[in-house]
């Protein structure tokens, strides 16, 4: 069996139990991380005092080149069909929820394709901790939410819906800035880390450096 294995944004308890309990039992973890071999999943695995023989990384530069991500991702999952053919039971993980832009997506094409036997299980995605952590309710009755990653013109969707999430925010944030200084925003970044900041203050963005990891939430005054 190949699962799918959601980590939670960051805070370790965050992770499901059934999550968790299939850590604890597989025989090989696959997880994603950026080059030079740095990996936000990694942390996560290594609170739970997993036996890290189990561990295996599979790393990308964080560009937009497609093609150099899709040799990667067809490499790492010849080394699990190979597991996957042994008889060995694997763990692909990854932050937040696995089925949102996820790393996983690109290698359930090929498990898919090979008709391998597969379960996906389900996690926290950060924005929801973001509003947890904030105590905001995303929506209400019939309010409307639209969610966006690296999103340049946003005018169109402020109109039309009541609460914008923003993922993916650090190459775009300087751009939107004069489209949410009049809104209620929340911004997120490293949630459920040690590092985790938030900030309903427009003006503390301003110099600040704003990591891969961020997030806002986009609220009509």
């Amino acid at each position: 069996m190949i699962y799918g294995v959601s980590l939670g944004p960051g805070d370790p308890l965050l992770i499901t139990v059934k999550g968790l309990q299939v850590l604890q039992q597989v025989d090989r973890i696959y997880y994603p991380g950026s080059l030079p071999g740095s990996s936000y999943s990694l942390g996560i695995l290594q609170h739970y005092n997993l036996d890290e023989s189990k561990f295996r990384g599979m790393f990308l530069n964080m560009s937009d080149d497609r093609e150099q991500a899709e040799k990667t991702y067809a490499e790492t999952f010849q080394e699990m069909l190979t597991d996957y053919n042994n008889g060995l039971d694997i763990a692909f993980v990854s932050e937040g929820d696995i089925s949102f832009y996820s790393t996983f997506a690109y290698l359930l094409k090929h498990i898919r394709q090979h008709k391998l036997d597969v379960e996906i299980i389900a996690g926290v995605p950060s924005f929801l901790l973001g509003a947890a952590a904030h105590q905001l309710p995303l929506a209400v009755l019939n309010e409307k939410i639209a969610i966006l990653p690296r999103a340049k013109n946003i005018a169109r969707y402020l109109e039309e819906f009541d609460t914008v999430v923003l993922i993916k925010v650090r190459s775009v944030l300087s751009g939107i800035m004069p489209f949410i200084k009049d809104l209620n925003i929340v911004y997120c970044e490293r949630l459920g880390t040690p590092q985790q900041f938030i900030t309903t203050d427009i003006n503390d963005l301003k110099d600040r450096e704003i990591p891969y990891f961020s997030l806002l939430i986009l609220k009509k005054v």
